[in-house]
């Protein structure tokens, strides 16, 4: 397949704004990581009219698949973790053109994996954690033991990336085996909601108060970014930490995260006044 595909990676690699191309093959049959085709071509850009620009192509029995991408929209994937299967094909992918080693320095970036970026990262994933484990909570009490039960896998999904981040690694598409090796004590929360043979509503329970606890644990850590943050200014609006350029990408879940934290003791509110009598402005500081 590459052979077909070189004449149109090269007439991108002859271009000024080409960064880097990487080509990832198919593994087997059943791996998911190249979206059933049996090549991606991942080309970066400096600069385009539309960030993601995707093309596919058929040969005889085969299939491929282009994505240009732009180095914003890249980084943008590679910091929020909503593109995994892109950091394995940076990862895995065999780069055949690489401009100044830009290709290099990335996949070097991914390697180290620096703690600022972690930091984020975490940050990100502990407030999606705390929304999923609240809403999945409150579905429970209400007894909508299915919608609950959705939530709370969505949540040990998210404590399993968390903990996988914590521990200096990128959560992969198989994050679950990641996580059997890195906390197995996760692993097997997953396993006993998935597998055991308690009544839902049993299962469930024992799963909110093994939950309660381990995100208690990974408090310190996974506010560390938003306390970061928090610590510039004596006080904050809402609004003026929903516009911060890294706590955007919080999105919904940054009051749901704020008001955990009130309740746990980390952020507290100070009231300032309006103009209307006995209304307050609600503010927050660490």
């Amino acid at each position: 397949m590459e052979d077909i595909l070189r004449p149109i990676y090269q007439e991108r690699a002859s271009q000024t704004n080409t960064l880097g191309i990487v080509i990832m093959e198919k593994r087997d049959k059943k791996s998911p990581i190249t979206d059933t085709f049996n090549t991606i071509l991942l080309i970066i850009v400096k600069e385009a009219d539309h960030p993601i620009f995707i093309k596919h192509y058929t040969y005889e029995d085969k299939k491929a698949a282009m994505h240009v991408v732009t180095e914003a929209r890249l980084r943008e994937w590679l910091l929020l973790g909503s593109n995994r299967k892109v950091v394995d094909w940076l990862l895995n992918g065999r780069a055949v053109f690489d401009r100044n080693e830009f290709i290099d320095q990335l996949r070097q970036e991914l390697k180290d994996f620096p703690f600022y970026g972690r930091k984020i990262k975490m940050g990100i994933e502990y407030a999606k954690l705390i929304r999923r484990y609240m809403d999945g909570k409150a579905f429970f009490e209400s007894r909508h033991f299915l919608d609950a039960y959705n939530h709370v896998v969505h949540s040990l999904h998210h404590l399993a990336r968390l903990a996988v981040i914590e521990n200096g690694f990128h959560p992969e598409v198989t994050v679950w085996n990641q996580v059997r090796q890195i906390e197995p004590e996760i692993y097997k929360l997953y396993e006993e909601l998935v597998n055991s043979e308690e009544s839902l509503e049993k299962r469930l329970e024992l799963l909110f108060l093994a939950s309660e606890f381990l995100i208690h644990s990974r408090m310190e850590v996974g506010s560390s970014h938003l306390v970061s943050i928090m610590e510039e200014k004596e006080s904050w609006s809402f609004q003026d930490l929903h516009l911060h350029e890294e706590l955007s990408y919080y999105s919904v879940d940054l009051a749901v995260m704020i008001e955990f934290l009130l309740e746990k003791g980390v952020v507290y509110t100070q009231p300032v006044e309006t103009k209307g009598k006995g209304i307050y402005h609600r503010h927050y500081y660490v």
